[in-house]
């Protein structure tokens, strides 16, 4: 197959890229070239919102499927949907367990607890300020299923996965495990609202494994949840990162104010059944959870040596 994945460069994107290009699909990477193109794929420079970009860089390619692995906001959405009509068939957008940002639910929730057809879109909200983008990244996902969605498959076949929480990898970039391990290592304490709620996680290599099959192994369209089975605590976690660093976790209740990573005072952990109806099989959590956290607390206790 010929697939475009847009991003990539780092973290899951470039474990989904040796993915397909082990799998022997011919494999273009398109971003603006801060970071080298993976070995083995066409690189293609451009920035994802010059629309006029886009389309030069684009010319006379197409493609069986695009992976868009940078797509935050509805403005981004519209210009996809007009420079790949007629340049794929189908358009695989990542989405975030964050769509769900609303919901509170005791149950884990499906797609349908937030239908993308039912989502407002504003163009007009200021989505390239970076401070605005980054406080209101579920909204930025959820507006972009959004733009899709009202398409209708005009322009090509859509799908989203919404991913939950990646842990694994010596390359998380996130600081979200870091922030555990500094603190546990010093017996600092950890900030965590007065009910700490559980949530669904994936781990790095099996998101990538998802991407690539939901890329080239089916042709279903809308939204689907990605997550291992087995929900996760911050105590959970934290006892596994005890282990691996030799230190003690102190939780500290917080009323007010920002709380440690994967902390979450409301529930909002997802349900996988449509994805295992169509065919993919996730692990649980305790599979991978002490590889996983051991792969980024190992590089970061090397940084710091």
């Amino acid at each position: 197959m010929e697939i475009l994945v847009i991003g990539g460069s780092r973290y899951f994107g470039k474990r989904l890229i040796r993915r397909l290009l082990g799998a022997g699909h011919r494999v273009s990477v398109l971003n603006r070239g801060s970071s080298p193109a993976p070995e083995g794929v066409t690189a293609l420079r451009a920035d994802r919102n010059d629309e006029k970009a886009l389309e030069s860089v684009l010319a006379g390619r197409t493609f069986d499927v695009v992976i868009d692995q940078f797509l935050y906001t509805p403005r981004q959405a519209e210009i996809a949907l007009r420079v790949f009509a007629g340049r794929t068939r189908r358009y695989v957008m990542t989405s975030t367990v964050e769509v769900y940002e609303y919901e509170d639910s005791a149950v884990p929730v499906a797609e349908g607890a937030v239908d993308p057809a039912s989502v407002a879109v504003d163009l007009g909200l200021p989505w390239e300020n970076p401070e605005f983008l980054d406080a209101h990244y579920g909204e930025g996902k959820r507006q972009a299923e959004a733009v899709f969605t009202a398409d209708q498959g005009a322009a090509f076949a859509w799908a989203s996965v919404r991913v939950a929480h990646v842990l694994g990898g010596a390359d998380d970039f996130t600081g979200r495990v870091t922030h555990y391990a500094e603190r546990i290592r010093a017996g600092e304490p950890i900030a965590v609202p007065p009910v700490n709620r559980p949530a669904t996680y994936v781990y790095v290599e099996e998101i990538a494994e998802f991407l690539a099959w939901a890329a080239t192994g089916t042709e279903f369209t809308g939204p689907v949840n990605a997550h291992s089975h087995g929900p996760l605590t911050t105590a959970e976690i934290c006892a596994e990162i005890e282990q691996l660093t030799g230190g003690r976790t102190v939780f500290q209740e917080a009323e007010v104010g920002e709380v440690s990573p994967f902390s979450f005072a409301r529930s909002y952990g997802m349900d996988n059944a449509r994805a295992e109806a169509l065919g993919f099989r996730f692990s649980h959590s305790s599979e991978w959870l002490r590889k996983a956290l051991s792969e980024t607390v190992s590089a970061t206790t090397a940084q710091e040596a």
